[in-house]
């Protein structure tokens, strides 16, 4: 193994080292829920509605794990499910769908403009999207934007 010239970084601030960890935390809370919201918007954008057995299999999960999930939407204001008909947005659950939307096009428009293939950027986007910071997302609007020096 070589030896790099450079000194390890120092320790940080056990505060710092918290938000760090805390933020992360957040996302990966907050990852999945926004994963199902926007699923299930594009589910009713495109057929008018969402029904737990596309979700799963979209989502490649067992039905049960989607059922599990859509109970808590619905507890967190998110969804409501209506028996045999489906599940649909609030309010609520359409602006975080269309958040979450709206950072993923940002994330794979700047994965594009370093020269990631579309394919790639479209899929790497989907991870990232969820744990940036609104500075970091906005720096990666501007530099996809062009506004480089912004």
């Amino acid at each position: 193994m070589q030896e790099s010239s450079r000194p390890e970084p120092a320790l940080l601030d056990p505060e710092v080292h918290v938000e760090s960890f805390r933020q992360a935390r957040e996302a990966r809370r907050l990852e999945l829920v926004e994963d199902y919201v926007e699923l299930i918007a594009d589910l009713i954008g495109d057929g008018g509605e969402a029904r737990q057995v596309d979700i799963a299999a979209r989502l490649g999960v067992a039905q049960p794990t989607v059922a599990k999930m859509l109970k808590r939407l619905a507890e967190e204001g998110f969804v409501q499910q209506r028996p045999y008909r489906g599940v649909f947005l609030t309010e609520a659950g359409r602006v975080l769908a269309e958040q979450s939307r709206e950072r993923h096009r940002i994330v794979e428009g700047f994965l594009c403009a370093l020269g990631v293939s579309p394919e790639t950027a479209r899929r790497d986007a989907e991870g990232i999207e969820h744990h940036v910071s609104t500075e970091t997302l906005e720096a990666f609007r501007r530099f996809a934007e062009g506004e480089r020096d912004a």
